[in-house]
């Protein structure tokens, strides 16, 4: 039975008839205590959202313009290249050149990417500011002489060496640093390619296998996005690609099973074949850098050769296609884009892209892997194609972002890419083909600094912690 008492509400005295009454008081406070809590966490969220893109602004909009001069600067480099083939014959002076303006201004510049990775991780000295004029210049060397390389790499790294610049500038605690480094990454990425919101996905999920850092998903997302309006407002136009195919579901299938179970299967013994490419890739270029350093006594003399290498199989191959960026060809050859149409590839195609492109990374020559890791898998998703009697250019885009997706460990990031640049229609096989491709390219990276976060084959936590410590190869 409930009397006249007193209850302690919020540590003050009330006297309140009955227990009945306190019990209601007492709700209602605490009610008021959580409101006023919720309210105040909103608050928090507001503000430093607002913080964030306003510190992500400076490094977006110079990430923007620097990408949109770094694309129109290839463009024409390419076409110079193509109409002064001569010009092949130079890219070992090219090689030394790079390799003496790493060595006199380069500081710790040449390790690339993987010094941005290493910040992230362990905030030091930081990512220097020189990396972006040098990696921008060097690019565009080696695209004009004539090496197989990309672009990814040297967006990503002008983002990151402005943002630590910056991060300097703002004075940022290390965890704070660590995030704007995180965006600057996902500005350039999102930039070069125009896929802003697999530009952000990147940037939180390259950093280790299995593992996705949220802390900076806003602004990823943020400085993504407007690097990649920046860089459109400035006039670039990315290359649009398309699957003419239209999938439907066979009549003896589609009672029991709403989709091509045929198709399915052959995509996911596709996605296997993208995922050892993107193991062969990863491995050959770590080998063919550690074995020439290791046997070419004069470390200028690494570039040469490797210069000479990717000339002389040119010539053997009796072709140039496979130089470059090869997302187009004038002439009429392999490129990216022929790669969507039947008979756009020859059946060893990706493995020629493959082996020059790991001549030239590893051997001196500056840019990303990424493109040629587009061309490697829409040449070898050609192939598939025209073995299995599937849809060509359906075939070529799933390479085009699996093969990525196992070479760099970034499963989400490649299925979203896919949504972006070839429309939402096929997601679900963009996911099995990367997710397939992801686990069988093993623990291998084309990112020698890219954590084991979580190991793929589910062994032991301990095991998994173990790995976790060290990069991967």
């Amino acid at each position: 039975m409930g009397g006249v008492g007193g209850c302690y509400v919020g540590g003050l005295k009330n006297v309140i008839p009955g227990s009945v009454g306190c019990f209601i008081i007492n709700i209602v406070f605490f009610e008021a205590m959580l409101s006023n809590r919720f309210r105040l966490e909103q608050f928090r969220i507001g503000w430093n959202l607002i913080r964030w893109t306003v510190l992500v602004i400076p490094v977006s909009v110079i990430t923007g313009l620097l990408v949109a001069f770094f694309l129109w600067a290839l463009e024409e480099v390419t076409d110079l290249r193509w109409g002064n083939l001569w010009l092949v014959w130079l890219l070992p002076v090219a090689g030394v050149l790079i390799y003496f303006l790493y060595r006199w201004l380069g500081k710790d510049s040449e390790a690339g990417n993987n010094l941005i990775l290493d910040e992230i991780y362990m905030p030091g000295g930081g990512v220097p500011l020189r990396m972006a004029p040098l990696v921008l210049v060097t690019t565009l060397f080696t695209h004009l002489f004539g090496g197989s390389a990309g672009r990814e790499g040297t967006a990503v790294q002008m983002g990151g060496s402005l943002a630590s610049w910056l991060a300097r500038g703002y004075r940022l605690r290390p965890a704070d640093k660590r995030i704007l480094l995180m965006s600057g990454m996902a500005a350039g990425f999102g930039a070069v390619f125009g896929t802003p919101v697999a530009g952000a996905i990147f940037a939180l999920e390259v950093l280790a296998i299995g593992r996705i850092r949220y802390d900076a998903l806003l602004p990823c997302l943020i400085a993504a996005v407007l690097a990649d309006q920046v860089c459109l407002a400035c006039g670039i136009v990315h290359t649009q690609y398309s699957i003419q195919f239209a999938a439907h579901t066979p009549e003896v299938f589609s009672r029991w099973f709403p989709m091509d179970a045929m198709r399915l299967g052959y995509v996911v013994m596709g996605g296997v074949a993208f995922g050892l490419a993107g193991f062969m890739f990863a491995r050959l270029t770590h080998f063919i850098k550690g074995m020439s350093n290791r046997l070419i006594p004069r470390p200028w003399l690494v570039p040469v050769v490797g210069a000479l290498l990717v000339i002389g199989i040119s010539y053997a191959i009796g072709s140039f296609d496979y130089l470059g960026l090869g997302v187009t060809n004038p002439v009429g050859g392999v490129s990216i884009l022929s790669a969507f149409e039947p008979g756009g590839a020859h059946a060893t195609s990706w493995f020629v892209k493959l082996l020059l492109t790991a001549i030239t990374l590893g051997m001196g020559f500056k840019g990303g892997e990424v493109t040629p890791l587009f061309f490697i898998g829409a040449t070898l998703g050609n192939t598939v194609a025209t073995l299995t009697g599937e849809p060509v250019d359906l075939f070529a885009a799933l390479g085009f972002v699996a093969v990525f997706a196992g070479a760099t460990n970034t499963p989400l990031a490649c299925t979203l890419m896919g949504v972006e640049l070839f429309g939402p229609e096929h997601v679900l096989y963009f996911a099995v083909a990367c997710f397939t491709a992801y686990y069988f390219s093993g623990h291998s990276s084309i990112y020698g600094s890219q954590r084991v976060a979580i190991n793929k084959f589910h062994e032991e936590e301990t095991d998994g912690q173990r790995l976790g410590q060290r990069g991967v190869k």
